[in-house]
């Protein structure tokens, strides 16, 4: 292998691609960058069994070859390099030589004919935005379980009917929703793709601009795009049926604005409890919306939200930070919560964005 390039092109792609090595695995060669040149460009390809990438850049190759090398290595050389600098990667012999105007790096390699090849997906296929994606996957991730107990619900369970595609995400104790319309669109039964791999592929999908062609299967997603080729595990199980726990109707209906309510969850945050509650006691007499948290050891706190409401008193008990964390997928100024009754999951949702919803469940104090 002989080429040369310039750093900006390369960082970026080896950045990327160290994310995803296999650190905390006993493979050796599973922390390494797989790199190959052909015609061009230069490939780097890494895995750690649950993700793959392989991303393509353009380079001038004096002679094609093939290297595996340790991926954190070379990722704190490209980090400590200005972008604009012109760089000779040269293999010699078991070392590759990493050659600058002014530094020269020698990298130890690895056996190649150890290195794992990533798989390709054969099955259905639609093609989206690569920032849609990202959106709908961003919009409710936070919400996935984080063990493996059940690993059908420490997922993104994605499906498309009438030419929507919904991205849901549940831990039991909520729940989030996210629509987005496309046009020509497949029904898709199920992908269920795992809680652990979402940020490796949010990272892909950032680094992306247009359009991507997501192929899948029973067991497999990948995505193509911009050069880019990635890979990922999917859970083979059954996700619940959410949607016959969500609320038909609302016995109250409350209209807040969005940046007065997150303030003073915040606020309550400082008092709450161990278990981080806090009380909702909406009052339609005086228009408001009263929020209590209780810490023995700290203090307490009571506040008020103006607000409209439609319908009777309420008073429930929520997760401070299951509420809290639903403000970085509410777009728009106003927030409505759809309350049913004492001690029953409400609605959360943006009064401006239709396309997302949010289902919380009280707690017991």
């Amino acid at each position: 292998m002989d080429i040369e390039c310039t750093v900006e092109k390369i960082k970026n792609a080896v950045l990327l691609a160290e994310r995803m090595t296999g650190k905390n695995l006993s493979l050796p060669i599973l922390h390494s960058l797989f790199l190959s040149t052909t015609g061009k460009s230069i490939r780097i390809r890494s895995t750690n069994l649950a993700v793959g990438v392989d991303i393509e850049i353009p380079a001038q190759v004096k002679k094609e070859g093939e290297v595996s090398i340790n991926g954190a290595t070379l990722s704190n050389v490209f980090g400590n390099l200005e972008d604009d600098t012109v760089v000779v990667l040269r293999q010699e012999g078991e070392h590759l030589l990493l050659q600058t105007e002014h530094t020269k790096t020698i990298i130890n390699t690895f056996p190649l004919e150890e290195f794992p090849t990533l798989p390709v997906v054969e099955g259905e296929s639609f093609t989206i935005e690569a920032a849609t994606f990202a959106e709908g996957i961003r919009s409710v991730y936070f919400c996935a379980a984080t063990t493996e107990i059940k690993p059908e619900i420490a997922s993104i369970f994605i499906y498309a009917e009438q030419q929507t595609l919904f991205f849901v995400a549940t831990d039991s104790f909520r729940l989030a929703e996210k629509k987005i319309k496309i046009k020509g669109l497949s029904d898709i039964s199920k992908i269920l793709i795992p809680y652990k791999n979402s940020a490796d592929l949010l990272r892909v999908l950032d680094s992306l601009s247009g359009e991507v062609v997501i192929m899948f299967n029973k067991n497999q997603l990948s995505l193509f795009g911009g050069g880019i080729y990635f890979t990922t595990r999917l859970i083979d199980g059954a996700f619940p049926d959410y949607r016959l726990i969500l609320p038909k109707e609302e016995e109250t209906k409350v209209v807040l604005i969005k940046q007065e309510l997150l303030s003073t969850l915040r606020l309550s945050n400082v008092f709450s409890d161990k278990f981080s509650h806090v009380l909702f006691s909406v009052s339609p007499t005086i228009k408001k919306v009263l929020l209590s948290a209780r810490n023995t050891d700290v203090g307490s706190n009571e506040s008020s939200v103006d607000a409209v409401i439609e319908g009777e008193a309420i008073e429930v008990s929520f997760n401070l930070k299951y509420f809290i964390d639903v403000f970085q997928a509410l777009q728009g100024d106003s927030v409505a919560l759809l309350f049913t009754k004492v001690n029953k999951p409400i609605l959360v949702k943006s009064v401006q964005d239709t396309s997302f919803l949010y289902l919380l469940v009280p707690t017991n104090r």
